[in-house]
């Protein structure tokens, strides 16, 4: 089901009464939001609620395990059952044809064919994600920094959670799992700055995202014909639409959790005003890097030891946020150019000059500020070119492209004039980040700033212009895919 399809517009308000008006007890909230998270989910493919469920058992039990197993041994064994059974689920599912057909090439490579055949392997949604948030729960308990739960109800509805089950945040079991155990009371004033928060994510998603992807898909789909100047404009606008895709996404997920007394962690904080690299990492997809932060790069070492293991950290851990994101070395090639921007930073003990929000109190940039931002965002977009290339092939044909003579041609592209309407919805929902920048998300201060009279106004403006933007087809989200 996604956020933007009538079936939620509809399964969203059932479940928001139901839940509030008949599910008066703790346990009677838990159990609705697990039933309410499986017809969500299942509503994809029914077949995948069984690998939801196997999960949940086995890190429940394990979990379990863990609290009464004093032998060391015995609790390692423990924790790489999670680890092997939801790790082994997830590599067979996203990477097994791409490890199969690697191992063919590299045979043909030497002068020997094999015939192996593939599997035809549906991707379950969000099997990235869930998989991620239940071993942060099995980790945590294993180092002891939380105590298991007696409560399946409660931890079921913890993996299976509907906002944020197909596409993050990827929640902390000891942020979100205490969160099940106290009894939800309904408060009008979350309920509408959820509903705030949602409006936005769906004015990103819906007329940023969904605008940009048309053309972005047309000018890298026929990229062998455009020139220089057109294939910028393809990466700017796939540049915005993953923000607008996935950002608006989280801030939906967000939103619909206040809605049901949920809290959740913001997921971006406004990443293309980042003024280096190591703050863009600070602000983009902020669950998953912290994820990869905090269970990857310190148990490595982090940053503790000398230049080399700093360099190999660096570059482990983007490897592996890039092979996260799906079978193809294109990803890995985009997390290893991010390890590149990120190494000077870190070993210059730079990489954590901006800790706050650029020009903050301030309307305008100063000029270094507006710069650095410039040039980072310039990094990032270069990045994203083979992020959405369908292979390496295509990402370095591309790149050839915009670095071609034709670079400062007019764009050969055929609907320039309705880019242009996407432009300026760009610009302008750029304006309005900047100037939320200081908030969880752009339109927190709405309630603030403005009166109701003005502030209805607004809200009338940005709904008519979802209305029109809205497609008949259902557009899923990007991150659906990994």
């Amino acid at each position: 089901m996604l956020f933007n399809s009538i079936d939620f517009a509809v399964f969203l308000p059932l479940f928001f009464l139901c839940y509030w008006l008949v599910a008066k007890r703790l346990r009677l909230q838990n159990i609705f939001i697990v039933v309410g998270s499986y017809i969500f989910y299942g509503w994809w493919d029914w077949r995948f609620l069984a690998l939801i469920l196997f999960s949940t058992v086995i890190d429940y039990s394990v979990g379990r395990k863990l609290l009464v197993e004093k032998r060391d041994n015995r609790r390692k064994m423990l924790l790489w059952t999670s680890v092997i059974v939801n790790l082994g689920f997830l590599g067979f599912f996203k990477y097994y044809n791409f490890f199969l057909d690697n191992f063919v090439d590299a045979f043909a490579f030497f002068g020997t064919k094999i015939s192996v055949s593939s599997l035809n392997i549906i991707l379950p949604v969000g099997i990235s994600f869930y998989t991620f948030q239940t071993l942060s729960y099995t980790i945590d308990v294993y180092k002891r920094k939380l105590e298991p739960t007696k409560d399946f109800i409660a931890f079921s509805a913890f993996v299976c959670f509907f906002p944020q089950l197909v596409a993050g945040p990827i929640e902390r079991a000891t942020q979100l799992l205490p969160q099940f155990y106290k009894k939800r009371v309904f408060e009008l004033d979350k309920a509408k700055d959820g509903m705030r928060q949602i409006l936005w994510g769906l004015f990103k998603k819906v007329v940023i995202a969904d605008n940009c992807a048309t053309f972005a898909n047309d000018i890298f789909n026929n990229s062998g014909h455009m020139n220089g100047s057109a294939l910028v404009l393809g990466a700017l606008f796939f540049t915005f639409q993953i923000y607008g895709d996935f950002s608006g996404y989280s801030d939906i997920a967000i939103g619909t959790s206040r809605l049901f007394g949920f809290h959740l962690m913001q997921n971006f904080a406004f990443p293309y005003f980042s003024r280096d690299i190591a703050e863009f990492w600070r602000r983009w997809h902020i669950s998953l890097s912290t994820w990869f932060r905090d269970y990857v790069y310190i148990p490595l070492g982090g940053s503790r030891g000398g230049i080399r293991m700093k360099i190999r950290n660096t570059f482990i851990i983007f490897v592996i946020s890039g092979f996260w994101h799906g079978a193809n070395w294109t990803f890995m090639v985009w997390g290893v150019l991010h390890a590149l921007y990120f190494l000077p930073l870190l070993l210059m003990g730079k990489n954590r000059t901006h800790l706050g929000v650029v020009a903050e109190g301030n309307i305008w940039p100063s000029i270094k500020d507006f710069f650095s931002i410039i040039v980072t965002f310039s990094l990032t977009l270069f990045a994203w070119i083979f992020f959405r290339a369908k292979d390496l092939d295509h990402a370095f044909s591309y790149i050839a492209g915009v670095f071609s003579k034709s670079l400062f041609e007019r764009p050969n592209f055929l609907h320039l004039r309705m880019a242009f309407v996407s432009v300026v919805l760009i610009v302008l929902a750029v304006v309005v980040e900047w100037l939320g920048r200081e908030n969880k998300y752009a339109l927190e201060s709405l309630e603030r700033r403005f009166n109701r009279p003005y502030r209805w106004f607004i809200y009338a403006v940005i709904v008519f212009v979802i209305g029109v933007y809205m497609k008949t087809e259902e557009s899923p989200f990007i991150y659906f895919q990994f």
